[in-house]
């Protein structure tokens, strides 16, 4: 499963894991999790959604989407996408 490292305001690596990624708008989201859902015994877990807001190279960078607009609209997709799984707001 691919992994994210971002690092954190105190200088910390924060590693999450891409559940599912999708294009909205010419936009690229992921939703990702802390968590690994491969090797989680937990059955529920957090996740949020991420979005490319630069290309650097062959990289993007990502910031938290955080407009409850754009949230929506991005979940809604998700939803869709991943209809196995119970996705709660």
């Amino acid at each position: 499963m691919e992994k994210i490292i971002l690092d954190s305001e105190e200088g910390e690596e924060i590693s999450f894991f891409v559940i599912d990624e999708t294009k909205l708008n010419g936009v690229q989201y992921l939703l990702v999790s802390e968590q690994d859902p491969d090797n989680s015994e937990d059955e529920e877990g957090d996740a949020t959604i991420m979005k490319c807001v630069t290309e650097e190279g062959d990289d993007c960078v990502y910031e938290f989407v955080t407009d409850d607009a754009e949230w929506d609209a991005v979940i809604s997709v998700f939803s869709e996408l991943l209809d196995e799984v119970d996705i709660e707001e």
